[in-house]
């Protein structure tokens, strides 16, 4: 008899096969068990081999599968393929049938539902109940940008790196510096550079007692190009240092893309798991390290095996 598994974290990268022989000898049976892992965003790897004969064969099934189990989990990335703790975000990413519009290429992996998505285009939505025109009718071809924002920061699984815990009523993680590509800074700014504002730092200092952001008494309303004079300006202080001005291009593998064509696949995928894989080699130095580092259940492995029956080989590498 023979079995076989793979699993497969595409998100995180990870990889791993499992394959068991089980032959009957007239009333003595042998099992080899293989299994090999590997973490490509990572570049861990784990090839493990198990022959049991005889007495306690059962046991030794089921604690060796667990192990297998247990080390997958272990070398699963929780940088990678995750939503934070906010507001509308789902707890996990998934597909969603379809996304509305400028959210659509996050449709096979969103963080975000569908009816998230639409209230992303709407003037003022449920979402934050925040107006674009405060300052007057925002220009179209400036609003696309901020509905653009608001689908990465709702919709995309890869933004682990740059997730960071808050102390705040309506939300517990939030994103800092993400590495934004220098493309998608300038023509933001291009955009929008004629179109109007009261305020350098939108996530707060409103006045909201009508219960949407009005400007602070005694604002001025002014072109983005005074307000912001570069686009390093607008991308970094709009949202609180949400995101960071990259010099990067597109494509580079080295700055998150606000605008992708999911034709082609996620390109921040790559890049996720380029900056997790730095903060693996450097924890604590970058936003993400907030979350729990991937591995030390693997630790377990050596002295779990030594608890196996006593008919029992057992050879690995990790």
């Amino acid at each position: 008899m023979q079995m076989w598994m793979r699993k497969q974290d595409e998100g995180g990268g990870m990889q791993m096969w499992m394959q068991i022989w089980m032959q009957d000898e007239g009333g003595g049976m042998r099992i080899w068990m293989q299994i090999w892992m590997q973490d490509e965003g990572g570049g861990m790897q784990m090839w493990m081999q198990i022959w049991m004969q005889d007495e306690g064969v059962s046991l030794a099934v089921a604690l060796a599968v667990a192990l297998a189990l247990l080390a997958a989990e272990a070398l699963k990335e929780p940088l990678l393929n995750v939503c934070m703790d906010a507001k509308h975000h789902k707890s996990e990413p998934g597909p969603e049938g379809s996304l509305y519009e400028q959210c659509s290429p996050w449709k096979d992996n969103a963080c975000c539902t569908a009816n998230t998505s639409l209230e992303a285009h709407k003037d003022q939505s449920y979402l934050y109940n925040f107006n674009w025109n405060h300052c007057g009718v925002m220009p179209p071809k400036c609003k696309r940008h901020f509905i653009q924002d608001t689908c990465l920061y709702e919709c995309s699984p890869n933004l682990g790196p740059w997730i960071e815990q808050v102390d705040s009523s309506w939300r517990r993680e939030r994103i800092l510096h993400v590495p934004l590509c220098r493309e998608d800074c300038e023509e933001w700014w291009e955009d929008c550079k004629d179109a109007l504002t009261c305020k350098e730092n939108w996530h707060k200092g409103w006045n909201w007692a009508t219960g949407t952001n009005r400007c602070p008494w005694g604002s001025m309303c002014r072109p983005f190009s005074q307000v912001f004079p570069r686009p390093q300006d607008l991308c970094e202080k709009i949202w609180s240092n949400s995101f960071r001005y990259s010099r990067e291009p597109r494509g580079s593998g080295r700055c998150i893309q606000m605008w992708f064509d999911p034709a082609r696949g996620n390109p921040n995928v790559a890049v996720a798991r380029f900056y997790a894989r730095s903060q693996r080699s450097q924890p604590g130095q970058a936003a993400g390290a907030a979350r729990a580092p991937p591995c030390p259940a693997l630790l377990l492995l050596p002295p779990a095996l030594l608890l196996l029956p006593g008919q029992l080989g057992a050879l690995g590498s990790l």
